[in-house]
């Protein structure tokens, strides 16, 4: 594990093409260089002392990118709507079925008085992070010391916590968040446009350390 530095533009690229598949945040439109432009780029360019690359045997396998202070950081929903006007998403046959499927996953819930996924702001958990992981990476320790070298990172600054944000039915990184310390926090609501398998996504947040009053 070792932090991030200007030379690994290129290759992290490839990585978040690869990182998370079969999982079921592995895409969200399917078009990886808009994605990036929500979910890499921001942090090369605008947070890159908090940016984490893991490497095994010569070869990065998974990354962590992150911000001290999501307040001063452009939102996820400015990110998407950045993203979405200049890769002109809504226009394209390949991504066009996705945004038809959110706008009906959203009149819908609409109808029930449900709430949509939405972003997070919590002074006491300043912080948020992304991590994302290669196949191969699995069970080698990477996923822990990217984690725990934030850790280390908020502790250096003095943060006083962080958050992030994932889905329910990605059960394996919802365990592995727990193991590490952080608990769910807040309701689940659909993600819409998402599916796994055929099925509707729910997001759930997370939050470390945990509140006074849980466990």
């Amino acid at each position: 594990m070792r932090s991030f530095t200007e030379a690994d533009r290129a290759e992290l690229r490839r990585l978040f093409r690869r990182a998370g598949e079969a999982s079921p945040s592995a895409g969200l439109w399917g078009d990886q260089d808009s994605e990036a432009a929500i979910y890499l780029d921001p942090y090369m360019d605008l947070a890159p002392d908090s940016l984490f690359v893991a490497v095994l045997d010569g070869a990065m396998v998974g990354y962590l990118t992150g911000c001290l202070d999501s307040a001063k950081f452009p939102s996820e929903s400015e990110r998407v709507g950045r993203a979405i006007r200049k890769h002109r998403l809504v226009f394209r046959a390949r991504t066009a079925p996705f945004f038809a499927r959110a706008a009906f996953d959203t009149a819908s819930v609409a109808l029930r008085r449900e709430p949509t996924a939405r972003g997070f702001r919590d002074t006491r958990r300043p912080a948020h992070l992304h991590i994302n992981l290669a196949p191969e990476a699995r069970g080698t320790g990477a996923a822990d010391a990217l984690l725990n070298r934030w850790f280390d990172r908020l502790r250096e600054t003095g943060s006083p916590g962080c958050h992030l944000q994932t889905l329910v039915e990605n059960t394996r990184a919802v365990r592995f968040f727990r193991r590490m310390g952080f608990v769910e926090h807040g309701p689940t609501p659909l993600v819409p446009g998402f599916r796994y398998n055929g099925r509707r996504m729910h997001q759930q947040t997370m939050v470390w350390p945990p509140s006074p009053d849980r466990p």
